[in-house]
């Protein structure tokens, strides 16, 4: 400081001081320094700044750490693998499983008349259906006969095939030719791709708990083997018994993979920056539908096809290494040690440093108790939030996969197709951050479900010799299922208070899983009529986004903590553009940044 000199206030100020020496009379501090108290030993005069962290103070520690620097850009890009995979595995069998023409195996003939031209026998031993095309299904039944007595008088007696079918010979390996998915047996097709969604349901209540028990990095690694190992191994199956069952077990580990990479991602990355995590993965699994379409074009072979698109998640394991445990985590366990080991080593990547005393205050956390999922039906304000979007998932999930999973019978090439479905949900997915920006998240969530249903009605008027305009609808109702789903994400961590806010989303994923389960066999009902999937998945969501329009909007309103609040309050602040960009406010308890009771800013 200047040295005080005996002068009035006009000399100061005209010739200043010149003289210095160190402080002798103490020290001043902001009085808005954020709740951080600060410690200062005399000699030799030096200032410790030491922050009073509340509770573990991981999130104050991982602000210094940086919220979105190198450390967390390549933990981002080590997760993205997982999601291609992902993607291969939710739509691969639409591949295996092609429209071929087929017909019953009629080879008895062959012992009255070996010298029967393949014509001549399919034209003695199957019946014409009434387009006088063979039937697929049904043949004359086998008589102790000579050729002329067949050829003079004709069969009439038919019978289901007894022996099998026959495929054209240039037809590539596949599950339909392999395992006979015809006729009686065509709709074990639908019902394993339920069984898969089934395993997805069953991943989903296994994997989340054991991550929370053991850890986020063990349960990774576990999902990914047991997707490389099951999913290499359907394969070898001899029996589609066995690839159902097998294919449940990859189901389970997507859940795995899918749930824990969010949960590790979000615990190190800063609230503002998570969006961009979640967009990349959401652009990833688009990605991941678009390199199906070009594997399964190059690679008719189911089993070569199965391999290619298993084997790679193998390579996810030379990154072991460099897979973090979630620092959160392990403060919750009361691993301490660990956690300030990674803290520092993630500090040391993104070039940063960690002051030595904040380290010192991490201490394990307390578990505050959440609410539990008897409080979502309890209070008539969270009752109508939890039905209302639930419905939204389900109905959401429905129309997204009945569209996906319905893409062979659009009429154009199964593998265009594809490649526009997968096309279409990366503007989707960051057009939707626009539209809740613009529009609000009611609004956004009720239009585009209606749109997505409106698109699947259309459909059912469409003629069977118009495949482009009924492709081009399906495009269409695809984007607006997959802007949806992304804005059911935001929209329901928004309306759940925080201490129930974890159940409510759990229930809401949980009845998207059954929709998944029901929508490959409501395509079943074709059977009986064409129109009916079609008009089950369009009226859906229609009701669906009517009843959203019953909910609170949450677009730029602070979140509820507790369940007595009925909605979000309306968020006060001076500098919006600061809070919005940060993606945290102040919290009661010092300064604190408080992550969970922000509403989601993108």
């Amino acid at each position: 400081m200047y040295s005080p000199a005996d002068r009035n206030l006009i000399s100061i100020v005209v010739y200043s001081l010149n003289a210095m020496e160190k402080c002798s009379s103490g020290w001043v501090y902001p009085s808005d320094h954020g709740g951080h108290s600060v410690l200062w030993k005399a000699c030799p005069r030096t200032v410790l700044f030491q922050t009073q962290l509340p509770m573990s103070g991981i999130g104050e520690i991982l602000k210094t750490v940086g919220e979105f620097g190198p450390f967390q850009k390549w933990l981002v890009l080590l997760t993205l693998l997982p999601c291609l995979s992902v993607s291969f595995h939710q739509f691969c069998q639409l591949f295996m499983v092609p429209n071929v023409p087929h017909h019953c195996n009629t080879s008895w003939i062959h012992a009255i008349g070996p010298n029967l031209t393949e014509e001549e026998q399919l034209n003695l031993t199957l019946p014409r259906d009434a387009n006088g095309a063979y039937e697929q299904c049904s043949m004359y039944s086998p008589v102790d006969w000579d050729l002329d007595s067949i050829m003079a008088y004709g069969l009439n007696v038919t019978e289901k095939c007894s022996s099998g079918w026959v495929y054209p010979s240039a037809q590539p390996p596949s599950l339909l030719t392999e395992f006979d998915l015809v006729c009686d047996k065509k709709d074990l097709n639908d019902i394993s791709q339920s069984i898969y969604m089934m395993g997805l349901f069953l991943g989903s209540m296994i994997f989340g708990p054991l991550s929370d028990r053991i850890g986020r990095r063990p349960v990774i690694l576990l999902s990914i083997f047991l997707q490389g190992l099951f999913g290499v191994g359907i394969a070898f199956v001899p029996h589609f018994y066995v690839y159902m069952a097998f294919r449940c077990v990859v189901g389970a580990s997507v859940s795995g993979i899918t749930m824990t990479i969010l949960a590790l991602a979000t615990e190190w990355i800063g609230v503002s920056s998570r969006p961009k995590a979640v967009l990349m993965s959401h652009c990833c699994f688009a990605i991941g539908q678009m390199i199906l379409a070009g594997l399964s074009y190059g690679i008719r072979n189911w089993r070569l096809l199965e391999i290619a698109g298993s084997a790679p998640i193998f390579a996810f394991f030379f990154g072991i290494q460099v897979l973090p445990e979630s620092a959160r985590w392990l403060v919750t366990r009361g691993r301490i040690e660990e956690a300030k080991k990674l803290l520092k080593k993630a500090a040391s990547i993104n070039k940063r440093t960690i002051p030595a005393g904040l380290l010192e205050q991490l201490k394990p956390e307390t578990q505050t108790k959440s609410g539990s999922i008897l409080d979502l039906f309890r209070k008539k304000h969270l009752l109508k939030v939890t039905l209302i979007m639930s419905c939204a998932w389900f109905v959401n999930s429905l129309v997204y996969y009945g569209l996906s999973l319905n893409v062979t019978n659009f009429g154009l090439d199964i593998y265009l197709t594809q490649l526009a479905f997968g096309a279409v949900e990366i503007p989707a997915r960051l057009g939707c951050i626009f539209l809740l920006q613009w529009f609000g998240r009611k609004k956004t969530q009720a239009v585009l479900l209606v749109l997505s249903g409106l698109v699947c009605l259309i459909i059912i008027g469409i003629p069977e010799d118009q495949p482009v305009a009924t492709t081009v609808l399906a495009t269409i109702g695809k984007f607006t299922a997959s802007a949806s789903f992304s804005t059911s994400y935001v929209y329901t961590a928004e309306l759940f208070p925080t201490v129930a806010r974890q159940t409510g989303v759990g229930l809401c994923s949980m009845s998207a899983r059954v929709a998944g389960i029901l929508a490959p066999l409501i395509r079943l009902l074709g059977q009986y009529h064409p129109a009916i999937p079609m008009a089950i998945y369009g009226s859906a969501p229609v009701l669906g986004g009517l009843l959203c329009i019953l909910l609170t909007e949450t677009r730029g309103m602070e979140l509820v903590d507790d369940t007595g609040d009925s909605h979000p309050k309306a968020e006060v602040h001076k500098n919006a553009n600061s809070s919005s960009e940060n993606g945290h406010m102040k919290g009661k308890d010092g300064g604190q940044d408080n992550e969970y009771t922000k509403t989601t800013y993108f």
